[in-house]
């Protein structure tokens, strides 16, 4: 477990942190017995020397700023955000708000231009290309580290996750949230603010929550913002420290099912502190619709008994957009059927 020493100024509150850190060009074996620590224990670690190359890195995130930065006219032809497209303010169907606009698509190319073409301005196919590619890089990315944790996790198949997303049929997105400084943003922002002693005045950028998917790949500038929840004491959240050389990587829900509660699916928001905007680059790790989601028979154990019930991902889906940001939609899916677990572990 990494170190955690409790900050003075807001000792009940948040704490500091190092995150565990994960160097893509070490041995593949350390890696993998990394990952799957990191991934037990705190559902997150940030990953360097990934390979993604810095020039695609920095020309996407060129673009992006390029599109946040027009008038909210333009930005809004790739909308309404239905779940995809562009959204401002208002983060899902059940009445979450945050200090961001967003741009939520499809993760494959065809999707992407149709959004982006809408646009108008410049030619859309100089974002749309750079986005594809940044979609290429991310998603070879996360099946590598989906591979190498299956090697970790001493599967008989390694590909057991990675297939998922690999599959044509994969719903996977690609978002890119942008979170405007308070001095650009104070005439026109809708304020949310966290009701708390120690966070008076801490504006939210992004409410609380997990990721759904299987894997997160992340990156954001230089300016902070993301905290994710102590695995110690879930009111207490920990600052990362940014690292535009870096991605960032978190468990999701499906992964937490699929190995019965071994991986945790860390629950984390993003908030708005600075004077400089920041942008961070998501791509989520995604099965088709028609996936079955369920325990592997290798994470089923007597000691550790089958906790979730089979689901499809468009189930799972279909039951998240009808929720809050912050609910927890996996305890919904905790199965107690020790015949079940029994059946699985033959």
């Amino acid at each position: 477990m990494v170190a955690i020493s409790l900050s003075p100024e807001n000792n009940d509150r948040t704490v500091f942190s190092d995150l565990p850190a994960i160097d893509l060009s070490w041995k593949r074996d350390k890696v993998g017995r990394l990952m799957v620590k990191a991934c037990e224990e705190f559902g997150f670690f940030k990953l360097i020397n990934h390979g993604v190359p810095k020039e695609v890195i920095d020309r996407v995130e060129s673009e992006s700023l390029e599109f946040f930065a027009r008038p909210a006219a333009e930005k809004q032809r790739a909308g309404p955000p239905n779940p995809l497209g562009f959204g401002s303010k208002k983060i899902g169907f059940n009445g979450d708000t945050g200090d961001l606009e967003y741009l939520l698509l499809h993760a494959n190319r065809p999707a992407i231009y149709q959004k982006v073409r809408n646009i108008g301005g410049r030619d859309p196919n100089i974002f749309s290309n750079l986005l594809g590619d940044y979609v290429d890089y991310t998603k070879d990315l996360a099946c590598d580290l989906l591979e190498i944790m299956g090697e970790g996790l001493g599967l008989e198949d390694r590909n057991s996750f990675s297939k998922l997303v690999r599959d044509g049929q994969s719903d996977s997105l690609v978002r890119l949230n942008h979170y405007p400084s308070y001095e650009s943003s104070v005439d026109q922002r809708l304020t949310a603010v966290i009701k708390s002693k120690e966070d008076k005045g801490t504006r939210i950028g992004f409410g609380e929550h997990s990721d759904p998917q299987l894997l997160t790949v992340l990156r954001s500038n230089d300016v902070e913002g993301l905290q994710i929840q102590s695995p110690l004491d879930g009111n207490v959240w920990i600052p990362v420290k940014s690292d535009p050389s870096a991605f960032f990587v978190n468990v999701g829900d499906a992964l937490q099912a699929m190995t019965n509660g071994r991986f945790v699916s860390v629950r984390h928001r993003a908030i708005v502190t600075a004077q400089r905007s920041r942008l961070s680059m998501i791509f989520f790790a995604t099965p088709s619709l028609q996936t079955r989601i369920s325990p592997l028979s290798e994470m089923v154990t007597i000691e550790n008994p089958l906790r979730y019930r089979p689901y499809t991902w468009a189930e799972y889906k279909k039951m998240m957009y009808s929720l809050r940001l912050a609910s927890n939609r996996l305890e919904l899916f905790q199965s107690d059927c020790k015949k079940e677990s029994m059946a699985l572990m033959r």
